[in-house]
């Protein structure tokens, strides 16, 4: 133990005394460029509070229009995310993001410091480069794994509250909003699993709103500027990283339907405006003071929930809906409203903490009037998740959206448990478009056609079954006994941590 400490001691950490930059703000939005020149055109055609909208549901589309946003950027890129891993993925946008920098692009990066045990270098060196600013959310003290555990323990209610929150804004015009983190099981490139997702392009008024919100995170007190690592910049270990990982990138045979370098997306764009559905929006979200996280998106979740008249559908990965949320789905099926939801099997989930605690209330749910969907770990959809050389093992669900009526759309990261309601940051985009709101209720009930998804009902015995195209079963499915073993285990956590 005094060994650990010593190392510890001896390791990155962050700066007692932490220091505070002056508040610093969005670029004006660009007013040349792809980006701009779209946003005007969607403004002049429909009115200034409108934006152009495009469902990323895919797992190619979904990088691929992450990487044409950054390489298009003629000013300002500002990107937050829960994780931001050190893979394939990971690699090609961090990539991509500093060749923006270096081309004039200020870039400014917030990630969540809650798994970025051993990245204070990249840190350093990202802090360091012209045109970046890189800064922690909640950050640790200490910075290796055995610090890590000691000061979560002294520091729970601090060290708990995690920035759940995804968001791109490029040039001030365009925004990719929704649940993705930055890594590979986000974009189909994990050999393991990977996760059907789903993103919002938004090009217009709504990159102002995401400008609101990331400069709000951005100045608070919640997050550290990577300046504050007693970690020093090092250009000689800057360049061979950025060697070795130019390196990785053009050899990785998941990256081979990407483009590896910068392009012009030019012809892309114009292929894509006339798809895009207009409506208007606004981004909701958890505002983060220096006296802690207001905690308003379960309160204006079930408040877009409400506005139901005919139909809601909601497609969530992390379900624990309480007696208040029983009550609720209860109050819909009184007033004649069709519900449908869509979640995660035992079988797809990669947090069996989760299952564990929303298996007592699937009868509840189904007793409601609800039809409830568990997606299937084989689900068909994996066409579109795994990105061909890549097939994953199985398809997991991460996508957190809801459409009501076909017209109002809510896509965000905001999970329907009580870690998502009272300990995280969460955000979204509500929207009011028809066009968008039809093209995201077909995906969603295609996402619960039994080819993809399981439907949970209550046969006449009174048990739980679980129907598919194939079979019908009367226990959760799962892909082994080991998974029935964890699921449990995590039966004696706290449901409060998920």
């Amino acid at each position: 133990m005094v060994a650990a400490t010593l190392l510890a001691c001896a390791g990155p950490q962050l700066r007692t005394d932490v220091e505070r930059p002056e508040p610093s703000y969005a670029l004006p939005p660009a007013t040349s460029g792809v980006l701009a020149d779209m946003a005007g055109r969607i403004h002049a055609t429909n009115g200034p509070e409108y934006s152009g909208f495009h469902l990323l549901d895919g797992s190619h589309e979904s990088l691929t229009w992450r990487l044409a946003l950054i390489d298009s950027a003629v000013s300002s890129i500002d990107i937050m995310t829960y994780l931001w891993y050190p893979d394939v993925a990971g690699r090609l946008i961090l990539e991509r993001a500093v060749l923006a920098a270096r081309r004039g692009v200020h870039v400014r990066l917030v990630v969540d410091d809650l798994m970025t045990i051993g990245q204070e270098h990249i840190h350093a060196d990202l802090q360091r480069e012209p045109n970046i600013e890189i800064r922690l959310f909640n950050p640790w003290k200490r910075r290796d794994l055995l610090s890590r555990g000691g000061e979560m323990v002294a520091e729970m209610e601090r060290l708990n509250t995690r920035m759940h929150d995804k968001l791109l804004i490029a040039d001030g015009r365009a925004a990719i909003i929704g649940g993705r983190n930055i890594g590979d099981h986000y974009f189909g490139l994990h050999h393991s699993y990977n996760f059907h997702d789903l993103d919002v392009l938004a090009i217009g008024d709504m990159a102002r709103h995401s400008n609101d919100m990331f400069d709000e995170f951005w100045n608070s007190d919640w997050v550290a500027s990577a300046a504050n690592l007693t970690t020093s910049p090092d250009p000689e270990r800057a360049a061979a990283s950025w060697k070795k990982m130019q390196e990785k990138t053009r050899a990785s045979e998941e990256l081979s339907s990407f483009p590896v370098e910068p392009k012009d997306w030019s012809q892309e764009f114009i292929e894509l405006e006339p798809l895009l559905h207009p409506g208007t929006g606004d981004l909701i979200y958890d505002e983060v003071t220096a006296a802690g996280v207001s905690q308003s998106m379960v309160a204006r979740m079930f408040a877009i929930f409400d506005r139901a008249q005919e139909e809601l559908l909601i497609t969530n990965a992390y379900i624990i809906p309480g007696e208040r949320g029983i009550e609720f789905l209860r109050s819909l099926n009184v007033r004649g409203i069709d519900v449908r939801i869509l979640t995660n099997s035992l079988a797809s989930h990669d947090v069996p903490a989760v299952n564990s605690h929303y298996e007592p209330w699937r009868d509840d749910i189904v007793g409601t009037g609800t039809r409830l969907f568990e997606l299937r770990a084989d689900a068909a959809i994996q066409s579109i998740v795994d990105v061909p050389p890549v097939s994953a093992k199985f398809v997991g669900l991460h996508t957190k959206a809801s459409v009501s009526d076909g017209r109002l759309v809510f896509i965000g990261s905001m999970n329907l448990d009580p870690r998502s309601g009272a300990i995280n940051t969460e955000m979204g985009a509500v929207i009011e478009s028809t066009g968008l709101g039809q093209e995201l209720r077909n995906l969603m009930l295609r996402d619960m056609d039994p080819e993809n998804a399981w439907e949970v009902s209550i046969g006449d015995d009174g048990r739980l079954r679980w129907q598919n195209s194939e079979e019908t079963v009367s226990k959760q499915p799962t892909r082994g006994f080991m998974q029935h073993i964890m699921n449990a285990i995590f039966k004696v956590v706290p449901k409060e941590q998920f």
